[in-house]
């Protein structure tokens, strides 16, 4: 099996899930997306529709309790090995949000966050970084 598994190497899928941001996050993540500067496809990524086909995923926003229970249900559908990378200050800390009424975050109480791109919203550069991150340590589980 594990000459199967060198064999049969592959790109990570990335998988975004909002948990109830701005959406300032969001731009950045479609210029590593859509613009060739910062393209994401470089580093053999590529965006994928469903959380089924994902190896890592991408998290922005505090985690508001009106769509908690969906992102935890989203996250679960995600394949082992997976890598969850949280993007923004908000999914770190809750951010400017924190002290909301609504605001269930930070989101490592209730996922594990292996990456961290902080930023408000974090520049196209510092998320390819964590996207290479994210990338190394899924391909470490990979192996092992």
């Amino acid at each position: 099996m594990n000459l199967i598994k060198k064999l049969s190497t592959r790109s990570p899928w990335l998988f975004r899930i909002n948990a109830g941001s701005c959406n300032g996050c969001d731009v950045e993540l479609a210029t590593t997306a859509c613009i060739s500067r910062y393209d994401v496809e470089r580093l053999g990524c590529k965006y994928c529709g469903s959380p089924r086909h994902a190896d890592i995923v991408l998290i922005t926003g505090p985690l508001t309790a009106r769509v908690k229970d969906k992102v935890l249900r989203v996250w679960n559908e995600i394949p082992e090995p997976k890598v969850t990378v949280a993007v923004g200050i908000c999914p770190i800390s809750g951010g400017v949000f924190r002290e909301g009424y609504s605001i269930e975050g930070p989101v490592d109480r209730y996922l594990p966050i292996d990456v961290n791109v902080p930023g408000c919203p974090p520049r196209p550069q510092a998320i390819m970084e964590g996207v290479l991150e994210a990338v190394a340590i899924w391909r470490e589980r990979m192996e092992g």
